[in-house]
């Protein structure tokens, strides 16, 4: 199925959406057939959706299920609905209302061993791909949240915002969305820790995280990781989640 960015242009063959459907769960199914077709190369970043008469005669459904699955896809940040013209696939990916892949994280949030073991994993890779594709505006902000912290500490002001700014400066120094989806996520789910290590632990974290940046601005792709294990004693000791 190839379909033209431009209206005007459109073409459509119900072939990636296959036949009718039956009536249970019809929404997540127009769902899947889309999926299918995002994977297979059939629907592109650009392209328009068929419309909703379209979709209700070549798949044997109801409008209401049509706009029920829209929706949704609008809801995750897949498809923009763009009045007039009709519902196109993002080209980027977008802010989504429902977040399915953080619902699942936030779930799992109880499980203390995974969520260390995940940050153990994940945190050193994001921030190696942050040191080989940081701008200068991306050093400048990672220098400012260290200097912020240092500055909230000295006044006995420091809060689980200014442990995160760093970290996320760094996440958003991978220029990557899907990292950085994943990233805020994760950042997320641990802030209850970073709090904790803001009040009981404040230098410690501040000397932690000059040490990664240290290595991150030399390039230093060894030294970054060798911080970041010394910094992870501190991560388990504070983490508050219960098991």
């Amino acid at each position: 199925m190839s379909l033209k960015p431009r209206l005007a242009e459109r073409s459509y063959s119900s072939e990636p959406f296959g036949g009718s459907m039956e009536r249970s769960s019809v929404a997540m199914q127009i769902l899947e057939r889309i999926k299918a077709a995002l994977i297979r190369g059939e629907l592109k970043p650009g392209d328009y959706l068929p419309s909703e008469n379209e979709l209700t005669q070549s798949l044997g459904i109801g409008k209401s299920s049509v706009r029920e699955a829209i929706k949704m896809l609008q809801a995750i940040g897949v498809v923009e609905v763009r009045r007039g013209q009709g519902t196109m696939i993002r080209r980027d990916p977008g802010d989504p209302i429902v977040d399915p892949m953080a619902f699942g994280m936030i779930l799992a949030r109880g499980m203390t061993r995974d969520v260390m073991e995940f940050r153990l994993m994940f945190e050193p890779a994001y921030t190696l791909q942050a040191m080989h594709n940081a701008t200068p505006a991306d050093h400048s902000r990672i220098c400012q949240a260290i200097n912020e912290m240092e500055a909230a500490i000295m006044n006995n002001e420091q809060t689980a915002h200014h442990d995160g700014a760093f970290h996320r400066a760094i996440l958003h120094a991978t220029h990557n969305p899907m990292t950085i989806r994943v990233g805020e996520t994760l950042i997320q789910l641990i802030e209850a820790a970073l709090e904790t290590s803001m009040q009981t632990l404040p230098e410690v974290a501040l000397r932690d995280h000059k040490a990664i940046y240290a290595a991150f601005k030399a390039g230093d792709a060894e030294g970054v990781q060798t911080a970041i294990d010394i910094s992870s004693k501190s991560w388990e000791t504070n983490l508050t989640y219960l098991d």
